[in-house]
């Protein structure tokens, strides 16, 4: 069944991957000019995606409001559809600042999850113009209503594909190693730092960047936590590694996000130069 799932949302990359491109151009121009609303959106001051969490509010009203029908309460079902629809907007609206920045196959398929979204929302506003009415049947309000929640829980299912099977807007460092122990760098002893280059070094399995602030050398992972991209390659800008990709930014003291699309802090290194040679450790938090 899951095989199956993936499969259909696969097969509408014809029509889905044009309408993300196009949609990611003006989507992208109005949320990069937002500031600071920016990263509101995407939940740097959280931690968190906001937009994972607010989906949470609609699909729960809507569920009520579903029940409340069935028992023919009226007003409470209107209101519980109502706070769904809100909140429906209010995710959507968040949901447009991490779209912003999503690539390829998980940007093809977060376009089919909005799109359907998108319907889903367009059943519920019709469900509430017919309620509005208050007609003595409610048969069309209900059965408009019930599109709009089946449309809902597909909407739900590929949102939820995005995540956990693409890894979209998840921290590219929840499995990494931990360790504390000394690792051997790649690096020659005699190498000499060039004040504000980023360098990209090995440290065993992983990729470290350094860079050199007056006479300190600090150490972060090279892969961004965002959406793994090169640091390395990347630019030093107020004391901050920026990555290349979109711009996230961590500052290189202690590689605290300083400004999204990222909500995860980066991991941070220290470093040292041993008897033989250049040695790395990842410090906790």
């Amino acid at each position: 069944m899951a095989r199956l799932l993936a499969r259909l949302i696969e097969i509408q990359a014809p029509w889905a991957k044009p309408l993300g491109d196009f949609n990611k151009r003006w989507i992208g121009w109005i949320v990069h000019r937002l500031g600071p609303l920016t990263d509101l959106m995407h939940g740097r001051w959280l931690g968190h995606p906001v937009h994972a969490a607010t989906t949470d509010v609609p699909v729960g009203a809507l569920t009520v409001s579903i029940v409340l029908d069935m028992l023919d309460q009226r007003p409470a079902a209107d209101i519980a559809l109502v706070i769904g629809v809100l909140f429906m907007v209010v995710s959507a609206i968040v949901g447009a600042a991490d779209y912003a920045d999503t690539d390829g196959s998980a940007l093809m398929q977060a376009t089919v999850h909005s799109t359907v979204m998108v319907l889903s929302l367009v059943a519920y506003l019709v469900s509430l113009v017919i309620r509005a009415g208050d007609p003595a049947d409610r048969l069309a309000a209900v059965i408009t209503s019930l599109v709009g929640y089946g449309l809902l829980t597909v909407g739900a299912y590929v949102g939820g594909h995005v995540v956990y099977a693409l890894g979209n807007m998840v921290s590219r460092h929840a499995f990494g190693p931990r360790g504390s122990r000394w690792v051997a760098l790649d690096l020659d002893p005699a190498f000499e730092f060039a004040d504000g280059s980023p360098v990209k070094v090995k440290a065993g399995t992983e990729n470290l960047v350094l860079v050199r602030q007056g006479e300190t050398i600090h150490a972060l992972h090279e892969k961004c936590a965002h959406a793994g991209g090169p640091l390395s390659e990347g630019k030093v800008v107020d004391g901050c590694i920026e990555c290349p990709w979109h711009g996230s930014r961590y500052r290189l003291t202690d590689g605290r996000a300083q400004r999204g699309p990222t909500v995860y802090d980066q991991p941070r290194y220290e470093i040292r130069l041993g008897d033989k040679g250049w040695e790395a450790r990842r410090l906790p938090g």
